[in-house]
């Protein structure tokens, strides 16, 4: 979600392997150690399909979720290390790529060095903050900070134009809470409560590790929390921002400085490079209103305070280890559960692949991404269109003229397979032997700007929103496109050397999630242009809205933790992607074995190991503070319930394993979800 781009994606972690070419007869793809097979099917299927992968992989300290991706994440890491610190080993051409990632990783990796320095690095920007007298420095110094990757007030970007998507447009989004949503700001029940609690705890500590007294840490700890919170009251929570057509308020610059007069937008914008900028949209008034009033009446040394906040809380990350360690405490430890900091080494990797990320992309590939996958992705991802197509024709609560323009729309997807056809320069971005924190501020203001040269120029439909090497993928509505970086193809979603069964339950569910969600609750709001608007019915609209409904009930109706359900509304488009993606898959499964249907392997039929294969991408562990954050943060449902769920709403799941209406998870035929 990087600058905020309407991006629905599958939040899996980067990882990678070669799955090489098939040799012999196919295997099944399930590794039976991986079941749990005294669970039964229809009481608890994610144990049944997971729990012989959760038993054999505990959650250790570094982890507050850990699934079947982030073990294989461990393997890509450490592919990703071995390109990085072969390049580390040697000396470059000052300016070359190799150059810029081995000097990068190594300034990441000296931990002598950022000890030393302490917080030497942010010294001149806190001075520089200190100094502030007048409320009319605070709008050049926002932008500047803005480019520098720390944001407080708002959030600004250069994306897609929603009603005119072949056109970059200038916006603003509600952001830079340091907990990150608004509910941890607002709740009153007994774990946000004492997580706001310890959120001003860690401020005062920062603030003393930053070198400031006793008295000014306690001052700026209430301070903090005062602007955020009155920030956050005028936020719209995780449910509300899933409204694109709420969030879509196009305004002149004549029209904004009107209506947000006593904000400075000719030094703000001019800051960012766009002076020339004719038109702004605007994604939440409310939250942007309350931003401006801050501004407007904060006194001048509060103001300080805060953003000298946000530096530190920016820059702990990159300074050394008492910093780096505090900020681990609140955030992982505290809000996740997670009880040891990574490696540094894998900080560093990751580091290094953010923000060199193509070039990073382009090595990995090279090595570990072999022809014959991309070329089955291909035929794969054929087949599921066919597939959503066949379902289209087939609905029966869709009238013929929309049925039309959904297919329009799937014929139209624009697919992106392993890599883009051309690679990120980074001839421009400087990375120099001075500070770890100094090269983190080029990186962030060569994005910044590479992104607002955007502004008023036409979309490139080409460009990636994920690196090659990420296990991931994700649906745009504004370019109506699929992508599936070359980092996804890999077991437990994808396996040249196991038969149709697997791959399409495996990588064939998430191509058919990310297809579906052209389809879902927002993504239908998109034309096969990519232009929000509406070419549905009023009535296949209200048709649509009914069958969602079902899925928000039920959902709503999961106790993730003793008084907590998850949030049914806030994940209805990825629940809605899981729901058509199975659908989609297990029919084009069927339509791609019709001829020629497999055998029963490892005491399994095809349609058991589609199912499986499923359910195995979803197995891990997790904390208990893990499942509370997600829950109020994550559009995603947790991993249990994207298997049991999601499963017991599709038809063929019953079939396969004979689940009837005596077992726990059966749903009346007529109770269940049906939509693509």
């Amino acid at each position: 979600m990087k600058y905020y781009l309407p991006i629905a994606a599958l939040c899996f972690m980067a990882a990678s392997c070669n799955p090489g070419k098939p040799s012999g007869e196919l295997t099944s793809g399930i590794q039976l150690a991986n079941l749990d097979t005294t669970a039964l099917p229809g009481t608890d299927f994610y144990q049944y399909a997971c729990g012989g992968w959760m038993a054999s992989n505990p959650l250790t300290g570094e982890y507050s979720r850990f699934g079947s991706f982030d073990k294989l994440a461990e393997d890509n890491r450490k592919q990703i290390q071995g390109l990085i610190e072969e390049l580390a080993a040697k000396e470059h051409e000052q300016g070359s790529v190799a150059q810029k990632v081995g000097d990068l990783y190594k300034m990441a990796m000296d931990s002598v060095k950022l000890n030393n320095d302490g917080v030497t690095p942010i010294k001149a920007d806190l001075a520089e903050l200190a100094a502030l007298k007048e409320k009319s420095q605070l709008y050049p110094l926002l932008a500047k900070m803005h480019r520098q990757g720390i944001r407080s007030y708002l959030m600004l970007y250069v994306g897609a134009d929603e009603k005119n998507s072949s056109m970059n447009a200038v916006q603003t989004y509600q952001g830079g809470l340091s907990m990150g949503d608004r509910d941890y700001y607002v709740k009153t029940d007994e774990s946000t409560v004492k997580i706001r609690t310890a959120f001003g705890v860690h401020v005062q500590k920062m603030f003393l590790l930053a070198g400031f007294d006793e008295a000014t840490a306690k001052k700026a700890s209430q301070i903090v929390m005062d602007v955020e919170t009155r920030l956050a009251k005028a936020y719209r929570s995780g449910t509300e921002l899933r409204d694109p057509v709420a969030n879509y308020n196009k305004m002149t610059i004549d029209e904004l400085k009107q209506k947000y007069a006593s904000f400075d937008w000719d030094a703000y914008l001019g800051g960012l490079g766009l002076k020339d900028v004719k038109e702004v949209i605007v994604g939440q008034p409310a939250s942007l209103q309350a931003a401006v009033e801050i501004l407007d009446t904060l006194p001048i040394d509060q103001q300080s305070i805060y953003l000298q906040w946000k530096l530190i809380d920016e820059a702990s990350a990159w300074l050394d280890d008492a910093m780096a360690e505090q900020n681990f405490d609140f955030y992982r430890r505290t809000m996740t559960g997670a009880q040891e900091m990574r490696p540094r080494w894998k900080r560093a990797v990751g580091t290094v692949s953010g923000v060199l990320g193509e070039a990073i992309g382009q090595m990995y590939v090279e090595k570990y991404f072999p022809a014959a996958a991309k070329e089955r992705m291909v035929t794969l991802v054929k087949n599921l269109q066919t597939s959503l197509s066949q379902r289209i024709d087939n609905l029966t609560w869709m009238s013929d003229s929309t049925k039309l323009k959904a297919q329009e729309k799937l014929a139209t997807f624009h697919v992106k397979i392993g890599y883009p056809d051309k690679w990120k320069d980074y001839s421009t971005l400087e990375i120099k032997n001075d500070s770890y924190w100094e090269n983190i501020k080029r990186a962030s203001v060569w994005g910044m700007d590479e992104m607002m040269a955007k502004a008023g120029k036409p979309v490139d439909k080409d460009e990636w929103h994920m690196t090659p090497q990420t296990v991931n993928a994700y649906y745009n509505p504004t370019t109506n496109e699929i992508c599936f970086p070359a980092g996804i193809l890999q077991y437990p979603f994808f396996d040249m050397n196991a038969d149709d069964a697997f791959n399409y339950g495996a990588i064939g569910v998430v191509i058919g999630h990310e297809m579906t969600h052209g389809f879902d609750d927002q993504g239908r709001l998109y034309d096969k242009e990519g232009n929000m608007k509406e070419w549905w019915t009023e009535e296949d609209a209200k048709h649509f809205k009914e069958r969602a409904d079902v899925m928000v009930n039920f959902f709503d109706s999961i106790q993730v933790a003793p008084g907590v359900h998850a949030n049914g509304k806030m994940t209805l488009g990825e629940n809605i992607a899981d729901h058509g993606g199975l659908q989609v898959a297990f029919q084009a499964f069927k339509n791609a074995t019709a001829n020629a249907p497999l055998p029963v392997k490892d005491g399994f039929t095809p349609e058991q190991r589609f199912f499986l294969a499923y359910s195995g991408v979803w197995a891990g562990n997790i904390r208990p503070e893990a499942a509370l954050q997600l829950t109020i943060t994550d559009v995603h449902s947790l991993g249990k319930w994207r298997v049991d769920g999601a499963l017991p709403h599709i038809n063929a799941w019953y079939e396969a394993f004979g689940i009837t209406e005596n077992d726990p998870l059966f749903i009346p035929e007529e109770e269940r979800v049906s939509i693509w």
